[in-house]
């Protein structure tokens, strides 16, 4: 009959080869999605790429000003359509493409080493810039009445949003494009509630492009899935208290 330490001394290359890929299983849980996109079908890839750079966050404010101006075009009576229209496009410039440009400006400086903001350092200066343009756009909706007085506190929201976004990226790297989503759903939510109107159907829409893009990130991006969750909630968190303070 053979002895507990022969057995031991027996079993132990199984022991050792187990060990080995519990820790490389846990190993692969810990680090992001990286190997994800390596291991995913090109069209795939291709195709998230499309929905990051189509659902990006810069993009959300002027989508949400084309849903008011759709869903409720009672807000802005007090206005002729070609005034409409140059409000449509002073949100495009503020929230998106003067944003866009300071990026792609430091990029090309050399003051970040990507465009896409890979690491937690280049963010921070971006960070700051669109909280800048964030906080011109509430304080200028704050002087608008022939405006949706939704749009003061969505604004807010978003500019609440950078803060946080700001805060937390001393920490890690927090998923812009989770926050961009979890605003959005909640802003129409929102809307839904101050508006008393029936906006399911645009909310479970904006759901399902939530889930696009937090699966599109997951796929393409270095984010982790804490990373993403934790971007969706802070976005949402951001506009409810807005919501409250301004509402």
């Amino acid at each position: 009959m053979p002895s507990i330490g022969s057995s031991l001394i027996f079993r132990w290359p199984d022991l050792e080869k187990n060990y080995r890929l519990f820790t490389m299983d846990n190993t692969t849980h810990q680090v992001s999605n990286t190997d994800l996109e390596a291991r995913s079908p090109k069209w795939l890839g291709i195709g998230a790429q499309l929905i990051s750079i189509i659902l990006h966050p810069l993009f959300i404010p002027t989508y949400i000003f084309l849903f008011l101006m759709q869903v409720v075009p009672f807000e802005f009576a007090g206005i002729t359509s070609w005034q409409l229209t140059l409000r449509l496009f002073s949100c495009f410039w503020y929230t998106a493409f003067f944003p866009a440009i300071a990026i792609f400006l430091l990029w090309r400086l050399q003051f970040i080493q990507s465009i896409l903001l890979k690491t937690q350092k280049e963010r921070i200066v971006p960070f700051i810039i669109v909280m800048f343009f964030y906080w011109w756009m509430y304080y200028l909706s704050r002087n608008f009445i022939d405006q949706p007085i939704v749009l003061r506190f969505f604004y807010m929201g978003i500019f609440l949003s950078t803060v946080v976004g700001l805060i937390l990226n001393n920490y890690f790297k927090i998923s812009l494009h989770g926050m961009g989503a979890g605003g959005g759903v909640a802003a129409l939510v929102l809307f839904s509630w101050y508006y008393a109107l029936p906006m399911w159907p645009y909310i479970s829409i904006a759901i399902m492009l939530a889930g696009l893009i937090a699966t599109a990130r997951i796929i393409i991006s270095d984010h982790t899935n804490r990373e993403i969750y934790i971007g969706i909630i802070m976005g949402m968190l951001c506009q409810v208290l807005s919501y409250i303070f301004l509402a």
